[in-house]
């Protein structure tokens, strides 16, 4: 049994997850590395910054010190996938995970140089401690606010998933469990450029017709390229890859679907990143999906066309264009 865990992480994600771990019962501790915003939760019990609406109960312990963290049953990872790696590295320095049963990452992306899934690296800088992924349809603000919620715990280890997923079972937040890690971390990572895409039709409102196309013919290129990278196909079809996809590309919450809504808007990539404290993770996913997606020799079309939009200058509306115009094909090809 889990009773204790640390959150590494102070985004709205991480704010939200270490309210749901303390209203499970369990001994929390929430860590990020800012100074003063840690201060200012700790002081006010509110994330000002990314949740201010939440209140966070008492008995969360609040630091922005890796060496004042006790040892937990449990660490759990929620920072943007850019950081994954250089956050595990600090952590492995600390006594954090010094008792630890279980690794969980909570993160959504692929790191561009390598193609290494975030809980890889989490066990590059961490081996020999089980691995857990927690992802989903899992938006910070509606679980803050307790509103019906389903994820899903994929571990290779079903003693380990079953009690991560203990911790993660509430009146309002139910997960499910896989074995597999490989599907759901994929998933996860490939449904984020095509929120930015689904956006972009939004913003230069094509019209609903158009949008659930794309979200659909979305699905068929995570499912190639998620297959060709080792998950399994029911895995996509899942909370980690449809339903993360649908709440993700028509979510007012989603940052990947308002990046995509401005672009479509005519604004500039480098003007809405720098307008954003938020990680849109689909940004730098795009790079790491469509590199996957060469080596592999995985056709994605859209993929494509969300590349060239937001890394070689090619205009939203051209991109989208480009797309309607394209050969006729078999719907299933």
């Amino acid at each position: 049994m889990i009773q204790s865990a640390t959150v590494i992480g102070a985004g709205s994600w991480g704010t939200a997850i270490a309210f749901v771990l303390s209203l499970r019962g369990l001994n929390v501790q929430f860590w990020g590395r800012d100074p003063e915003l840690m201060s200012q939760i700790r002081d006010t019990r509110r994330n000002g910054r990314y949740l201010p609406d939440l209140v966070l109960p008492d008995n969360i312990e609040v630091t922005s010190d890796l060496a004042a963290l006790k040892p937990a049953d449990m660490l759990v990872f929620v920072v943007p996938s850019k950081a994954m790696r250089s956050t595990a590295e600090l952590v492995a320095k600390s006594n954090a995970a010094s008792s630890a049963r279980v690794l969980v990452s909570c993160a959504k992306g692929i790191e561009l140089e390598t193609g290494r899934r975030m809980s890889e690296m989490i066990g590059e800088s961490l081996p020999g401690i089980p691995l857990a992924v927690l992802t989903g349809p899992n938006h910070a603000e509606e679980v803050a606010s307790k509103l019906a919620t389903a994820a899903v715990v994929a571990c290779a280890d079903d003693d380990i998933a079953k009690a991560v997923q203990s911790c993660f079972t509430l009146p309002f937040f139910r997960s499910y469990t896989t074995d597999d890690i490989i599907g759901a971390e994929w998933a996860g990572a490939m449904k984020n450029p095509y929120a930015i895409a689904a956006g972009m039709a939004l913003g230069l409102k094509l019209g609903d017709n158009a949008i659930a196309a794309l979200v659909t013919r979305a699905l068929a290129e995570m499912v190639r390229l998620g297959v060709a990278e080792g998950g399994r196909i029911e895995t996509c079809y899942g909370l980690s890859g449809v339903g993360d996809l649908m709440a993700t590309c028509y979510s007012e919450h989603s940052r990947n679907h308002r990046v995509g809504v401005m672009l479509g808007q005519g604004r500039a990539l480098d003007d809405i990143v720098a307008s954003t404290r938020m990680v849109a993770e689909g940004v730098p996913n795009t790079a790491s999906l469509h590199r996957a997606a060469k080596e592999r020799s995985v056709r994605t079309p859209l993929l494509d066309e969300i590349h060239a939009i937001l890394y070689e200058g090619k205009a939203a509306k051209d991109g989208m264009r480009a797309l309607l115009s394209r050969d006729p094909r078999p719907e299933a090809d």
